[in-house]
Parts: C-alpha cells; structure tokens; sequence
C-alpha cells in the first residue's frame, strides 16, 4: 500500500487520533474537515467559512456529487457505445469541482479545462450543451456571457491568461467580482500558467488559480514534473496559497471561499491546489493500467469523495431512504436527459462551419461560404442550393 496522504490518521509515525488530524491538516498542511471516513474535524482556520452550511445544503452537496459523478459515467458510456467522439472522465474528482462552484457568485466568470463539467453543471449549463463539443457537432457548446463560463479549453493551461486578463478588466470596471481558473498539476509546467501567475502578482488581479492535482497528466506522475508541493511555487510568484484535501467537498469550500474574500477586497490572486486523484482514465482514448499502479488506485477508492459525505450524513442522522431515493432519482433524471438530448442531436449543416468564425461581417469569409454553397449545389445538395438562393 502507498503512502496515505489524506489522513486516514496521518502518515505513520503520527497514527490514528493525533494532534494534526483534530486540527484539521496532515502531512504538508494539508487542509482537511471531513476524514475519509466521515468523521468532521475541527480546524480553527477555516471552520468559520463553512459554520453557515446547513444540514440541507450539507445534503444538496451530496446530491451535486452524486449527479455529477452520473453526468461523467453516462457520457463515459456513450462514448463507449460510439454517441461520443471521446470525453474526459472526472471521475474522482467531484469534490475538488462542487465544493469551489458551488462558493461563486453569478457575476463571477469561470475559466475551465477540458475536465470540469461538474463546474459547468453548477453554473447551470446544459446537458446537452456540455456534451455537444464531445460528439463533435460545434466548437463551443454555449454562450459564455449567459452563464459566465468560458467554454472548454483543450490547450492545457491557456485559460489561465484568459482568467488574468479578465480579471484585470474587473479591476479596471472597479467591480468586485472574481476570475476563477481550472487546470491540473500537468498544466503547472505549462508556460502560459505561470506567465498568467506573473501578472496576476504583478497588478494584484482578482483571480483564483484553482490547481487540480490528480496526480497524473496523462502519464506522467505528478513527483517527476514537481519535487516540491505544486502549491508551495505560488510563493515564488508573491501569490498566498492554501493546499486543501480535493476529495473533501467542505475544505474545497472553505478555502475558495477565502481565496474569493481575499479578492473581492483587494488582496490580489490566491492559488488553491486541490489534491485530489483521476480515478479514471486522461480520457476514454487512454489506459491508465499501462502506467499506474493498482495499489495506488485501491488506496484513493478508499478516500472516495461521495462516500466520505455519505458517511457523514449517516453520523449526523441525515441519511435517510427518502434522502437516497431523491438523489438517485435526479441521477437517474440527469443521465435520461443526457443520453436523450445525444442521441436526438442533430447533425449541423455544412455551412454551420462558417457560423461565430467572427463577430462582425467579413467578405472574405463571405466569399468563401459563397464558393462552398456553389460547390455544395454542384451535387444537388439542399443546403448549398439555399444558401446559394440566399446570397442572392
């Protein structure tokens, strides 16, 4: 068995019932308030930024976990059954991704990777919009500025420019809503991300750089690319950081919630790293059997972030028949809406690929669409014909 980072008691030599596990933290002051086996542990730092959640809201967090973890199942087997061209399993990560959504305000604008669609369910987006870019019927899946979340980014690491360089703009409007920026461990040794941490420190930006350490970026483990804790880099940088158990959805919470106060009144950018683990595969086009080890992946099951919850809703007396037939109803919900609204998506129309290519007419991309439309027409093609009738 591997080294138990996120305390099951701590490392060995502290064992079960020490001092560091009561306080709330492990090894590498890790942040932690509920343990692997649901047990909530007090920590004086940042108990006072979760005291506020309720036991409802404490059960409306482990019906988002549930969904989500059934969003990320049901697209992974439709990719499987050939409905999706790939998609990107978050399986695992869940807390890392509600316990942070679930803190933003509307007018807060995220910036995500590829493999936060757990972030993009709490902003309201979607389900069909979430997968529509996977089964490669349009290049964006929503509006941004109806949900203030940018659309996925593949390119590791280039949203973290975009979240500086829109929180900058925030300073500018003298407004004090927050940029937030997910990306993992792999895209810390991108040269984007820590250009972006630069000038967050720089002009003092309100952004949050919300690192997602799952241990791999594809293959490669997190201890090559990192011989220091990812979130002890910050320091060089000038940027505070919080290192927080990512499968504890209440520490999650806690820390963006100072991360966000701490921007909202001034104080410049914070980066949270989230430890956590990729439970699955990089993508479904991946096997992780050929480079990880399976003891690794029996030690994090053991740390499940929807288990630890349920067994604390279970010692607060709050896990009841009704409460797990509702929360498996909306899964079950959920994944009927998402396979429905897959499969009956409709096929985009050739010219669809001249659609949002700019914001503003443009007459050579006229041209071209006018030539593609002839071209089109030349087979008898219905679409080409009206869009040549049209341009006339």
């Amino acid at each position: 068995m591997l080294t138990d980072e996120l305390g099951q008691g701590g490392t060995a030599a502290e064992g079960p019932g020490n001092r560091a596990e009561h306080q709330g933290r492990t090894s590498g002051n890790l942040v932690q308030l509920i343990t692997p086996a649901g047990e909530r542990v007090s920590h004086p730092e940042y108990d006072p930024w979760v005291q506020d959640v309720t036991d409802e809201q404490l059960c409306s967090l482990y019906e988002d976990l549930v969904v989500i973890r059934r969003i990320d199942t049901e697209a992974t087997a439709l990719q499987r059954q050939g409905e999706l061209a790939l998609w990107p399993p978050l399986l695992g990560q869940e807390a890392s991704q509600i316990g942070s959504a679930r803190t933003l305000r509307d007018d807060d604008f995220v910036f995500p990777s590829y493999r936060d669609n757990g972030v993009a369910y709490c902003r309201g987006i979607k389900l069909t919009d979430i997968i529509r870019v996977w089964r490669g019927n349009a290049a964006g899946g929503w509006d941004p500025y109806t949900v203030n979340m940018a659309t996925s980014q593949i390119v590791i690491g280039s949203q973290t420019l975009h979240a500086t360089g829109y929180a900058m703009g925030i300073q500018n409007d003298g407004a004090d809503s927050v940029a937030i920026t997910y990306f993992g461990d792999g895209a810390t040794s991108e040269g984007d991300v820590n250009e972006a941490m630069v000038f967050a420190a720089s002009f003092q930006a309100p952004v949050v750089f919300f690192c997602q350490n799952n241990h791999w970026a594809i293959s490669e483990p997190v201890r090559l690319q990192s011989h220091i804790h990812i979130a002890d880099r910050a320091a060089g940088f000038g940027i505070p950081s919080m290192r927080v158990d990512g499968n504890d959805v209440l520490a999650v919470m806690a820390a963006t919630r100072v991360a966000l106060d701490r921007a909202r009144r001034g104080g410049g950018p914070t980066f949270i790293e989230a430890v956590t683990y990729r439970m699955g595969p990089h993508t479904t086009a991946d096997d992780p059997t050929r480079y990880r080890d399976a003891n690794e992946l029996e030690d994090w099951a053991a740390k499940d972030p929807i288990r630890r919850v349920k067994a604390l809703l279970d010692r607060k007396g709050l896990l009841t028949e009704k409460l797990e037939a509702a929360v498996q109803q909306k899964a079950d919900a959920v994944a009927r809406e998402m396979r429905s609204g897959c499969i009956n998506m409709p096929d985009p129309e050739p010219l669809d690929v001249f659609k949002h290519v700019y914001s503003t007419p443009n007459s050579w991309l006229d041209r071209q669409q006018d030539h593609y439309a002839r071209y089109l027409a030349s087979f008898g093609d219905p679409a080409g014909a009206a869009s040549e009738e049209g341009a006339h």
